[in-house]
């Protein structure tokens, strides 16, 4: 009589997810398309030639080592072994063919990056910068940075060949991806056969999932929700990161231009008690544009305190006057409006507007709330908000220098309320040329300073993110860059 062979099942994941989607612009796993290579680098779908450790320093990943040959040069020695999931070994070529493409696509890669040439040979990679780059290393490590196989192509879909434990079989945008495990896998065995992300934007969605076993992890779970986990079925992943919810001032509004309407908003925030009441602790409330835990974060910095009392002085003394007794204030027959917009995919986000809109109300202003997931066409039109809030991984690259080029400089990408400061173009030029990490911490101070004098920007909290998981499930643990969630470490607990 023959033998029946045994059909091992199948090792499956399931990971509930609220950043999936086209609002937040990642779309897809093409690191070379918006911010999709989040997504990328988050699911185990691609790697960087560079990665941080847990206290947020610079090690090889794809790369085996560097060698810094002069200011303009870096050599770049890869890994031997690795292949792209197409099969394509990945050499010197691959590295420069990818690199190349995204600085062709991708127009924040290219003023990060400033790449004049790269060269290959064999399993080295030679980038000169058109100016010194002292942080080349840490934006190579950016999840947009993630090397992908040129050759093999980027479907319509925005499926792309990488080197991760996993590669995409398909996606959906702002539903799912699906993933399976990738058998030539150069850095250990991943230990899910198939994996599945979920998109799941509403957090009551999100816990109920979780609490009915549709999925075994998740991602962005309301902190309400939170004591429903706290038990031996479950476990907790948690670490203090640079993610900051800050609010934008748009010097285009000519009620944002008056200074001290900017310095009565910083004053009449409370930041406390918005990461006390509303975050459950689950957060501490910001200074500048880092936490205190970083050498040239809150503690180094000076900004605006809570205090209502002293802001209605200042809007006062600037002829902000309720003269109608309707509780807001006004000056030369305008009402002090403020047109706040925001979204809703971070939880923190609404609450952080609710919070603002009663705080703000008490010191005479009246706060109208957006909140929608069409806040990236509309924070583009200068005419229709005064505030933005909005959250960044403010140092994903471990250095202080990317919220800046990214935020605050006549070139920034996303100065999303043209912001300008003749002082603060000037500290960049330093920065951007100085290699010392001690006086780059020194011009990161003077730089966040320059910003808080302007209250250009207001940082409200930075995030203790947690991700949930089920005790059948090992590995899945919070990082505080962000980046790295579904990883070759993730497995079935024994």
């Amino acid at each position: 009589m023959p033998k029946t062979r045994r059909v091992q099942k199948k090792k499956t994941f399931v990971f509930g997810d609220t950043t999936f989607n086209a609002e937040n612009e990642e779309p897809d796993v093409n690191p070379h398309n918006a911010y999709a290579g989040w997504a990328c680098i988050r699911y185990g779908v691609g790697e960087t030639l560079f990665h941080y450790s847990d206290s947020m320093e610079i090690e090889p990943w794809l790369a085996k080592s560097y060698e810094n040959v002069d200011e303009l040069t870096w050599k770049i020695t890869l890994q031997d072994g690795v292949k792209f999931t197409s099969g394509r070994v990945m050499d010197g070529e691959a590295v420069k063919e990818c690199l190349e493409h995204l600085i062709e696509v991708h127009e924040r890669a290219k003023g990060d990056l400033m790449i004049d040439t790269i060269t290959a040979d064999g399993q080295t990679v030679t980038i000169k910068t058109t100016e010194p780059k002292p942080t080349l290393l840490n934006y190579l490590s950016d999840p947009y940075g993630c090397i992908i196989d040129m050759e093999a192509g980027i479907t319509e879909d925005g499926i792309v060949s990488a080197t991760g434990p996993y590669k995409v079989v398909s996606l959906k945008t702002n539903e799912k991806v699906e993933l399976v495990k990738n058998e030539d896998y150069w850095n250990g065995d991943p230990g899910f056969d198939e994996i599945t992300v979920r998109t799941i934007s509403d957090g009551d969605t999100l816990t109920m999932a979780l609490q009915a076993g549709e999925i075994d992890a998740a991602y962005g779970m309301p902190y309400a929700s939170y004591p429903l986990f706290e038990n031996d079925d479950y476990t907790f992943s948690s670490c203090a990161t640079s993610r900051a919810f800050f609010a934008h001032m748009n010097f285009e509004s000519s009620v944002i231009q008056d200074a001290a309407v900017r310095k009565a908003i910083a004053m009449g925030i409370d930041k406390n008690g918005f990461v006390d009441t509303l975050l459950s602790g689950n957060g501490y409330a910001a200074v500048g544009v880092y936490p205190d835990s970083f050498s040239f974060g809150g503690d180094a910095v000076r900004t605006e305190s809570y205090d209502p009392e002293g802001a209605k002085k200042v809007l006062e003394n600037a002829g902000w006057k309720d003269t109608d007794g309707d509780g807001i204030r006004e000056k030369d027959g305008q009402k002090l409006t403020i047109r706040w917009l925001t979204y809703p995919s971070r939880q923190e986000l609404p609450l952080l507007a609710e919070s603002a809109q009663a705080t703000l109300k008490e010191i005479g202003m009246d706060v109208k709330i957006n909140s929608t997931a069409d806040h990236n066409s509309i924070r583009t039109d200068s005419t229709a908000w005064d505030v933005y809030a909005s959250a960044m991984v403010t140092a994903p690259t471990g250095d202080p220098e990317y919220f800046f080029t990214t935020h605050c400089l006549d070139k920034s990408d996303v100065n999303n309320g043209h912001y300008h400061s003749d002082q603060l173009e000037a500290l960049e030029k330093e920065m951007a040329k100085e290699f010392d990490t001690e006086k780059r911490a020194e011009l990161a101070v003077k730089m966040q300073q320059t910003i808080l004098d302007d209250n250009a920007f207001v940082f409200c909290s930075h995030l203790k993110m947690s991700m949930i998981s089920k005790s059948s499930v090992t590995g899945l643990t919070a990082h505080p860059c962000d980046f790295y969630e579904i990883t070759v470490d993730l497995k079935p607990a024994e």
